[in-house]
C-alpha cells in the first residue's frame, strides 16, 4: 500500500509490512441506461437488479472485514511500535549516561592538564631565576676579585713615584698607606666570605635544579598520559553520538510513516461505516481504489520478498560470525597460555555482541505490535514539548539579556586588565632603571677600590724614596763626607 511518512521511521525500514491477499475482483457496476428505465424492465431484470444488489452487499460486507482486520493489525502494529520505542528509550538514556561520564571525565582531564601546565611554566620561571642566579655568582666569585687585585698590584709596582719636600707629607702618606692596608684586610676577609656564601648557594641551587627536573620528567609522563586518555574518551563520544543521531534519524522516520498510514485508514473506516447508503455513487472509486491496493499488494510481496532475502542475508552474515567464532576459539586454544586473560574478555564480548544482534532482532519482531498506545502518549509529549519550547523560548531570551551584560563586563574587565598591564610594564621599567644604578654603583666601588689599592702602593715607593733623601740619615752623610775629600 502507499503508506504516508510517519515520524520517526526511515523509509528503506519495512519491517512493519504485512503482505495480504489478493482482493476478489469486484463485479462490473450496472449501466445507467438500465437503472434510468427499471420502471420499464421486465421481471427478469428485476430479478437480476436484486442478484447484483445481494453481490453488492456481500461485497461491501467483505470489504467491511477487510477494513476490520487491517485495523487490528494497525493496532498490532501501534502495540508493537509502543514495545519498540520504549526499548530505543532505555537505549537512549544509556548512550545519555556514558556521554555525560564521558563530559565529566574530559573536564576532569582539562583541569588536571591546566594545573600541570601551570606547574610547568612556574618551574620554568624558576628554573630561569636560578640560571640567572648562578651567571651572578658566577660573575661575583672570589677567583675574578683576586685577579684585579694582582693586576692593580703590579700596574702600581712599574709606576714611578715623584718625591715631596717637606716631611709633613711624609707622614701624611704613611697614614693614608695604613689605613689603606687595614681596607685591603678587610675586603680579602669579605671577598673570602661571599665566596663561602656563593659555593653553598651553587650546591643549592644544583640540587634544587636535579630535583626540578625529576619532577618535570615525572609531569612530562603524567601529561602524556592524560593526552592519550583525552583523545580515547573523545573517540567514545564521538562514537556515542553517532549512533545516537542514527537511532534518532530512524526512529522519526519510522513514526511519520506509521501515522500517515494510520490516519489514512481510521479515515477510510469512519467513511465506510457512517456513509453506508453512499456506497453506490463510490464504486467506482472503491475500483480505481482496489485497483491501486492490489498494486500495493502487489508491491507489498515485493518488500516481503526483499525482507525475506535481508533475512537470508542476515543468518548468512550470523552463519559467517559463527565461523569466525570457530575460528577465534581455535586460536583463543593455540594461544591460550600467553594471553588467557585477554581471550577470555574478547570472547565475552562477542558472546555479548551475538546475544545482543539477537535480541535486537527478536525486539525489533515485537515492537512492532506496541505502536498504539504510545500515539496518545506522543501527542501528550508534543504538547509538552510545545510548552518546553516556549519556556525555553523565554530563557533564551533571558540569556540573551544576561550575555549582553557579561559583554559589558568583560569590556570592563578587559579595560582594567589593560591598566594592570600598564602598571606592571611601568614597575618593570623602574625595576629595570634600578638595577642600572646598582650595576653602576657597583662598578664605582671597585674603582674606588682599586684606587685605595693604588695609592697605598704609592705611599710606600714615596716613604722609601723620601728615606733615601732625608740629611738626618748617617748613611747619607757619610756619603756627603766622602764627596768632600
Amino acid at each position: 500500500m502507499s503508506q504516508k511518512m510517519k515520524p520517526g521511521s526511515s523509509k528503506g525500514d519495512v519491517s512493519y509490512v504485512r503482505a495480504t491477499g489478493a482482493s476478489p475482483q469486484l463485479p462490473m457496476a450496472p449501466s445507467p441506461s438500465l437503472m434510468r428505465d427499471g420502471s420499464h424492465t421486465p421481471v427478469s431484470q428485476m430479478s437480476n437488479m436484486d442478484n447484483d444488489w445481494d453481490d453488492r452487499d456481500e461485497i461491501r460486507q467483505r470489504e467491511l472485514e477487510e477494513a476490520r482486520g487491517r485495523v487490528s493489525q494497525m493496532e498490532k502494529t501501534m502495540r508493537w511500535w509502543s514495545d519498540c520505542t520504549a526499548n530505543w528509550r532505555e537505549k537512549w538514556s544509556k548512550v545519555r549516561n556514558e556521554r555525560n561520564k564521558a563530559r565529566e571525565e574530559n573536564r576532569q582531564l582539562r583541569a588536571k592538564l591546566e594545573q600541570l601546565v601551570k606547574e610547568c611554566t612556574i618551574l620554568k620561571r624558576e628554573k630561569q631565576e636560578i640560571q640567572a642566579e648562578n651567571v651572578k655568582i658566577k660573575k661575583e666569585s672570589p677567583s675574578g676579585i683576586s685577579e684585579n687585585v694582582k693586576q692593580d698590584l703590579e700596574n702600581n709596582m712599574n709606576k714611578e713615584c715623584k718625591p715631596a719636600a717637606s716631611e709633613k707629607y711624609v707622614e701624611e702618606k704613611e697614614i693614608n698607606s695604613q689605613a689603606a692596608n687595614n681596607v685591603i684586610q678587610e675586603d680579602g676577609t669579605i671577598a673570602e666570605e661571599k665566596a663561602t656564601l656563593f659555593e653553598l648557594k651553587l650546591d643549592e641551587a644544583q640540587k634544587t635544579l636535579l630535583a626540578e627536573r625529576g619532577d618535570k620528567t615525572s609531569l612530562m609522563k603524567t601529561i602524556e598520559k592524560l593526552q592519550m586518555d583525552l583523545s580515547a574518551m573523545k573517540q567514545k563520544y564521538e562514537e556515542a553520538k553517532r549512533s545516537k543521531q542514527d537511532v534518532l534519524l530512524e526512529m522519526t522516520k519510522l513514526k511519520e510513516d506509521h501515522r500517515g498510514e494510520i490516519d489514512r485508514l481510521i479515515k477510510d473506516v469512519d467513511e465506510e461505516i457512517g456513509n453506508k447508503s453512499m456506497v453506490d455513487k463510490k464504486l467506482n472509486d472503491v475500483r480505481k481504489e482496489l485497483e491501486r491496493l492490489q498494486r500495493e499488494n502487489a508491491d507489498e510481496w515485493g518488500k516481503r520478498e526483499r525482507l525475506e532475502t535481508e533475512k537470508l542475508a542476515l543468518e548468512r552474515e550470523n552463519k559467517k560470525c559463527r565461523a569466525q567464532i570457530r575460528d577465534l576459539e581455535e586460536q583463543l586454544e593455540n594461544k591460550k597460555q600467553q594471553t588467557s586473560a585477554v581471550v577470555d574478555s574478547d570472547m565475552r564480548s562477542l558472546q555479548q555482541d551475538l546475544n545482543d544482534k539477537s535480541k535486537e532482532l527478536n525486539d525489533l519482531r515485537h515492537i512492532h505490535t506496541k505502536l498504539k498506545k504510545t500515539f496518545q502518549e506522543k501527542q501528550t509529549d508534543l504538547d509538552h514539548a510545545r510548552r518546553r519550547a516556549e519556556q525555553y523560548e523565554m530563557e533564551v531570551k533571558k540569556l540573551r539579556a544576561r550575555v549582553e551584560e557579561l559583554k559589558k563586563d568583560l569590556a570592563t574587565a578587559e579595560d582594567e586588565a589593560d591598566n594592570q598591564a600598564n602598571l606592571y610594564r611601568k614597575v618593570q621599567r623602574s625595576n629595570d632603571e634600578l638595577q642600572e644604578q646598582i650595576e653602576n654603583l657597583q662598578v664605582q666601588l671597585h674603582h674606588t677600590q682599586s684606587r685605595l689599592k693604588r695609592s697605598s702602593q704609592s705611599g710606600l715607593t714615596m716613604t722609601a724614596s723620601l728615606r733615601s733623601l732625608d740629611p738626618t740619615d748617617p748613611e747619607n752623610n757619610d756619603s756627603d763626607e766622602d764627596e768632600g775629600y
